[in-house]
């Protein structure tokens, strides 16, 4: 075995889908550019492990050298994908944080419909859990807190998500301006 491929890494998914019951994508990422590059490939592995895990009653699986951990929920199935060597309880860690914050935006009711009518949140909550294969979070509720996203509120509109941004953009105007200050007054003494 190659040692390389033993070294830790950060990059610990490979990839995240989601799945309706009949094995349709509804939502995919995949953050290693050499795993299934063209779309057709992506959705040919998609279809091999629905076929494998659909009606398994188990949370892992090994598939195409892949290790892949799953849940499903009423009519959704959730993958996330690592590779051979990677900690299965890391890979089920992401896989929980997700469905749990999905959980708590669709207020419980974890069902495709729910699912696209809410996507732009879904987006982002994989983002803030994974980024570029890394992984960001694993603590449902502060993903929650990250998205400015609770059980309670409306769901997430192009308002809100221009507030965040107008927020974002406000703070890092904020944060230039005092490095400004800083480096007149240092230049002035």
């Amino acid at each position: 075995m190659d040692s390389a491929s033993l070294e830790p890494s950060l990059y610990t998914v490979k990839a995240v889908f989601i799945l309706d019951n009949d094995g349709n994508r509804l939502l995919s990422k995949y953050y290693d550019p050499e795993l299934y590059s063209s779309m057709k490939e992506q959705k040919n592995f998609e279809q091999n492990v629905f076929n494998k895990t659909h009606k398994a009653d188990n949370e892992i699986a090994f598939l195409e050298g892949m290790t892949i951990v799953y849940k499903s929920s009423i009519d959704l199935f959730f993958y996330v994908v690592g590779s051979a060597q990677e900690n299965e309880l890391m890979l089920m860690s992401v896989l929980n944080c997700l469905f749990e914050s999905l959980s708590q935006i669709l207020r419980k009711n974890v069902e495709r419909r729910c699912l696209l009518d809410n996507m732009e949140g879904v987006f982002l909550v994989v983002d803030e859990i994974i980024d570029g294969g890394v992984i960001l979070e694993s603590d449902p509720q502060q993903v929650l807190q990250k998205v400015s996203y609770r059980a309670d509120e409306n769901p997430l509109s192009e308002q809100t998500v221009a507030q965040h941004i107008t927020e974002k953009l406000a703070l890092t105007s904020n944060v230039l301006q005092s490095a400004k200050e800083q480096i007149k007054w240092s230049i002035l003494k």
